[in-house]
């Protein structure tokens, strides 16, 4: 049981960060299976493989990369974010074991898929808000600070998921609550 708990742990932990960048958790599990420190679930060998690594290491940087370039970062936030909620979904589902298919599924598409989405939202917003404020020119220290976020996260889930999940159910619904404050706001104001 403890070792079920910790790779839904893993999971969720992997998922929240596929919400900042998509492609950098799914490369983290990829280089933990690779060098087999990371079982992965039924179905998800795959990843662990050297073309997997690659594809997955080509994806990451292209999309780091891409959220540096001006006007280029918020069109990828429109692809980003179901891209962000399948990601979520694949991480954990791939790290989530012991489990019986029907509540792993269950498991990743409504909390894994759930809270990619919810801090890929937050970043969504975020972004348009800083480019209408700044006029874009806050936009890469947002990417970067999205970047560290991601790379933090994955680090951290895959070397303490217990502790990255109280962490990340504490982001959650600090997101969830600024993202209400925001609309809020706009609401009065009209």
């Amino acid at each position: 049981m403890p070792e079920t708990f910790t790779s839904i742990a893993l999971g969720l932990g992997l998922s929240a960060a596929c919400g900042f960048r998509v492609f950098l958790p799914l490369l983290a599990v990829s280089i933990a299976a690779a060098t087999g420190g990371l079982p992965l679930g039924n179905g998800f060998a795959w990843v662990g493989t050297t073309p997997a690594l690659i594809a997955l290491a080509t994806a990451t940087a292209a999309e780091i990369l891409a959220y540096y370039i001006p006007w280029l970062d918020n069109l990828l936030d429109t692809i980003a974010t179901p891209a962000a909620m399948i990601a979520g979904v694949v991480a954990s589902a791939g790290v989530m074991i012991d489990l019986p298919e029907f509540i792993r599924w269950g498991l990743a598409v409504v909390a894994g898929g759930g809270a990619a989405t919810v801090v890929q939202g937050a970043s969504v917003a975020l972004r348009a808000k800083s480019s209408v404020t700044t006029a874009g020119a806050g936009n890469p220290f947002l990417a970067t600070a999205e970047l560290a976020g991601a790379a933090t996260i994955s680090a951290m889930a895959l070397i303490l998921p217990v502790v990255t999940l109280i962490l990340v159910a504490v982001l959650v619904a600090f997101l969830i609550r600024a993202a209400g404050r925001l609309l809020f706001r706009r609401k009065q104001a009209t």
